[in-house]
């Protein structure tokens, strides 16, 4: 698989994500009680797979790489994504102060959670339509097969150095059992 294959499959699962997170503000939202370690669960996905490791392998290796090919970083789509990763992770902090505030009973936690949540799936529903529609076609437009080849194996190597060998795998069990009780 090349690079750019492997990130937008990365995408899926973060959407997936997203949509069970869009669950659980909706319960959040009507007063229902949503799960502590479930909502930390979905910050720890967002903290380590989305931007540890997805926004690692970009920032690290795709974007020097479409650099060197001639896409600028300020003033084009580098640019504007560096730009919303940063606001993504101050989303997730949110997100992350929330959800320990929500366990120790907070009444408030609840819809700081649901606020922040709310703001981030905006941000990276539209950052992740940019780069399947724009960025990664500009990839696969000016790399070669080898260079994305390439950039693959470096990939593997964050992952496995990022989130450590079996946490992929884990991080999906733990979304198809959080889709199980949110998205049936």
């Amino acid at each position: 698989m090349i690079a750019t294959e492997q990130l937008t499959t990365e995408h899926k699962g973060i959407q997936m994500m997203l949509r069970i997170l869009d669950a659980m503000c909706e319960r959040l939202e009507s007063g229902r009680a949503v799960a502590a370690e479930h909502l930390e669960s979905v910050v720890e996905f967002l903290k380590v797979f989305v931007d540890k490791c997805h926004h690692g392998k970009e920032e690290e290796l795709l974007f020097p790489a479409l650099e060197a090919a001639g896409v600028p970083r300020e003033g084009g789509p580098i640019g504007v994504m560096l730009r919303e990763h940063n606001q993504g992770r101050c989303h997730v902090e949110r997100m992350g102060k929330a959800a320990v505030q929500y366990r120790s009973g907070d009444a408030k936690a609840a819809a700081d959670f649901v606020g922040a949540a709310r703001v981030y799936m905006n941000l990276l529903i539209e950052h992740i339509e940019k780069e399947d529609g724009v960025l990664y076609v500009m990839a696969d437009a000016r790399l070669s097969e080898k260079r994305q080849e390439e950039l693959a194996e470096g990939f593997e190597r964050i992952e496995r150095e990022r989130i450590g060998v079996g946490r992929h795998e884990e991080f999906h069990k733990t979304m198809k059992q959080l889709a199980d009780v949110y998205l049936r």
